[in-house]
């Protein structure tokens, strides 16, 4: 884990496995996950779908949905197990000590409820407070979320607000009760270039302002870029690569990495986007050894037939390559 003071981390997640046992087979969907969240820090989760970042959220947040099941490994919050505490103590701990927002916020918004009794809900479900505080509450966050007109628009319903204003009441219902740590799970995929900047930049203001964590979970390395400053590539269930996000840009060590770098779009410069090659493998019965051997130029035997360890480089990074010492990758600016 590098030179990290145990007292600054307020999420450590070891060797996790989240599996999914269906009718076609058992879906590795999680395999041997580890990575940690510091106090007040943005953290990225990133890789293409199918990498395992919205189940090791989902696995973390303990409301992973069946068939999945998770099998192994620790999620140390505060220094307390999550996996081991029952489902009461983790409802008590959703919400007012960790809390995420969905990447579809018309479906994760009941359609028959005004915006004002489901952010009072949460408030009262939780707090000892009145109707009255509840509800003055609930104006107080639609005004934090950039909502114009809060106290007219708390009694309408969802199907009144636009895709970004909807996901900006997801966003205020995540923060009704301040949590410690905040998963965002592609919360701006659905919405369009200019939408999706207000929105990041509004997380962006909420996080420094709460000094609350932040996970932020895409497939965008652009995103990645202007909201984190340590990210963890996952690639099939597994960390790929683990670093500072400036140094990820400058100085790539896994060739995933350097793929996703590579079909970044830029505005400043031409350039042509490269497209990795094949597909995330199936992850019923993937790949032997270097899960993206398959798909990667610089795999020779031993990827085939090893499973990389994560290692720690000369600069802090962690990187799970059999041949990282010996590549120079190409770095984006």
């Amino acid at each position: 884990m590098g030179e990290v003071k145990l007292g600054d981390v307020l999420l450590e997640v070891q060797g996790l496995r989240t599996y999914f046992f269906t009718e076609a087979g058992i879906v590795k969907a999680v395999d041997d996950i580890s990575y940690y969240v510091k106090k007040g820090e943005s953290v990225g989760l990133v890789g293409e779908s199918g990498s395992g970042k919205t189940v090791s959220a989902l696995s973390v947040m303990r409301i992973v949905p069946k068939p999945g099941r998770i099998l192994q490994g620790s999620v140390k919050f505060e220094g307390e197990d999550l996996l081991l505490k029952g489902e009461s103590e983790m409802r008590k701990m959703r919400g007012t000590k960790l809390a995420m927002i969905f990447q579809d916020p018309t479906s994760s918004l009941n359609p028959v409820f005004s915006v004002e009794s489901q952010l009072t809900e949460i408030i009262r479900q939780h707090q000892d407070v009145t109707k009255e505080e509840a509800r003055d509450r609930a104006k107080k966050l639609l005004e934090v979320v950039g909502i114009p007109e809060a106290e007219k628009r708390l009694s309408e319903y969802p199907h009144q607000f636009s895709g970004g204003m909807k996901q900006r009441i997801c966003i205020a219902r995540a923060l009704a009760l301040e949590p410690e740590l905040l998963f965002g799970d592609e919360p701006t995929t659905n919405l369009d270039v200019t939408i999706q900047a207000q929105v990041l930049e509004l997380l962006k203001k909420l996080q420094k302002d709460m000094n609350m964590s932040l996970v932020m979970i895409t497939h965008d390395m652009g995103i990645i870029a202007d909201m984190t400053q340590r990210v963890v590539v996952l690639y099939a269930g597994r960390v790929a690569e683990v670093s500072r996000t400036y140094d990820l840009y400058k100085r790539p060590k896994h060739p995933y990495t350097e793929a996703l770098l590579g079909a970044v779009p830029r505005l400043d410069k031409r350039k042509v986007l490269d497209v990795i090659p094949g597909n995330i493998p199936n992850l019923i019965d993937p790949p032997s050894g270097c899960r993206y051997h398959p798909r990667c130029k610089y795999m020779t035997d031993i990827c085939k037939e090893k499973v990389p360890t994560l290692e720690e480089t000369e600069d802090g990074h962690l990187v799970a390559c059999h041949h990282w010492r010996e590549l120079t990758l190409r770095a984006e600016e």
